[in-house]
């Protein structure tokens, strides 16, 4: 049996504050549905009989532990500190998502609900989802972004396969956000038998807590991996951040260790100065409210959302997750950019020094590694959380970079 997930306490406190980001700005029928799901949540979480399964399926179906990988080939073309590639892209369906979207799939079905219901960015979190659904044997419906779906065609097959129904959402800017409102929209019609599974660490209060609980497994095996192998931790942490479930699922088992230095890194897209041209939400938003939760948010002046762009589809969204916000505030997580031109570069030669094609999201980490290593000393070490394959994004960057 695994043990409850460790947090960084009290983080968030019994309304879902992580200082003052998170909480529920809801309607109180909804806030009665999210309070529902949390007391379910707590309740399954303290069961043997739950824990041993999540665990038996992280083990015999998605394939954990993933490895640490030494990128001995692209630390020394970069001349300097030595990376290392946690594999999540190794996972069954390809990223990080399968991990909490067990998580949801198995609560859904304790809690005797019908249908869930979910939205997706790049389409990772609805194949993951699509996958755990069909296991556990719930109907699932996924709202997509046309941009999207048209950009990560893979995926969207993929889904269609496993069986989910698939919303293309033509709103707005037909991207992430659009998505969000729409499940959500379609979430309200029937709370009580449907669960809405919130694909990142973002949503009002359960969903930052319990997202992250789920993809804790990503730092606690890394950290045991790493301290190994290596008798020490490394200098540095990184992973890419959107909503920001890879990286606080990495980060969280390093928090207490002061001398590893934690950076999440944002879509700097086509450049910060130009507004609605990149989704760096910590880097040039303030603290606001979005899809229920207190966080920063990208915002126009009349203080709704703004236009945000990235390369990587499931980061190009002007929110982020509230644990984010809070660990920002308090200097224990460094949060840094990559534009959609260096996030390109990481991707192909990842590719072609390692034999490891990225996911667009996890390029921005990669490239943030190869930027820094190249400045720091060879027995430094940087960890990336490597959180999913470029499968989906292998045509668009093909067609993009005309090869």
């Amino acid at each position: 049996m695994n043990s409850p997930t460790p947090t960084f306490a009290p983080m968030p406190d019994a309304q879902g504050f992580f200082g003052p980001y998170g909480g529920q700005f809801i309607p109180p029928a909804l806030k009665q549905a999210m309070d529902e799901i949390d007391r379910a949540y707590e309740d399954i979480r303290q069961r043997e009989d739950f824990q041993q399964e999540l665990a038996e399926l992280f083990a015999d179906y998605v394939g954990r532990p993933s490895p640490i990988f030494h990128a001995k080939r692209l630390s020394a073309q970069l001349g300097g500190a030595q990376i290392h590639l946690k594999r999540e892209d190794l996972n069954h369906t390809g990223a990080h998502k399968i991990n909490h979207c067990l998580g949801e799939a198995l609560l859904a079905r304790f809690m005797g609900k019908k249908k869930v219901i979910a939205e997706t960015g790049a389409g990772q979190h609805g194949v993951a989802l699509a996958t755990a659904c069909a296991m556990v044997g719930i109907p699932c419906e996924i709202h997509m972004g046309q941009v999207d779906v048209e950009k990560e065609h893979p995926n969207v097959t993929k889904m269609r396969i496993l069986g989910c129904k698939l919303v293309p959402v033509t709103r707005g800017a037909a991207t992430l956000k659009e998505a969000v409102d729409s499940a959500f929209e379609e979430y309200l019609k029937n709370p009580q038998d449907y669960l809405y599974a919130i694909g990142s660490v973002v949503g009002p209060h359960p969903f930052p807590k319990m997202v992250r609980d789920f993809q804790a497994i990503i730092g606690r095996e890394a950290r045991a991996q790493f301290l190994a192998k290596h008798g020490r931790l490394p200098d540095f942490v990184t992973a890419c951040v959107g909503g920001g479930s890879n990286a606080i699922g990495m980060f969280t088992a390093f928090l207490d260790d002061a001398d590893v230095q934690l950076v999440g890194v944002e879509p700097a897209g086509e450049g910060l100065d130009k507004p609605g041209r990149h989704s760096a939400t910590l880097t040039r938003g303030h603290p606001g409210q979005i899809h229920g939760m207190a966080c920063y948010v990208l915002e126009e002046a009349e203080g709704v959302p703004a236009a945000v762009h990235s390369i990587a589809s499931g980061l190009d969204y002007p929110g982020v997750g509230p644990q984010h916000s809070y660990l920002k505030d308090i200097g224990r997580v460094q949060y840094q950019t990559a534009s959609d031109e260096e996030a390109l570069q990481a991707f192909m030669t990842l590719s072609r020094v390692e034999g490891i094609i990225p996911a667009l999201e996890s390029a921005h980490a990669v490239a943030w590694a190869m930027r820094s290593a190249a400045t720091l000393p060879a027995d430094r070490h940087i960890l990336v959380n490597l959180s999913g394959r470029g499968d989906k994004d292998a045509d668009y960057v093909a067609d993009k970079l005309g090869l």
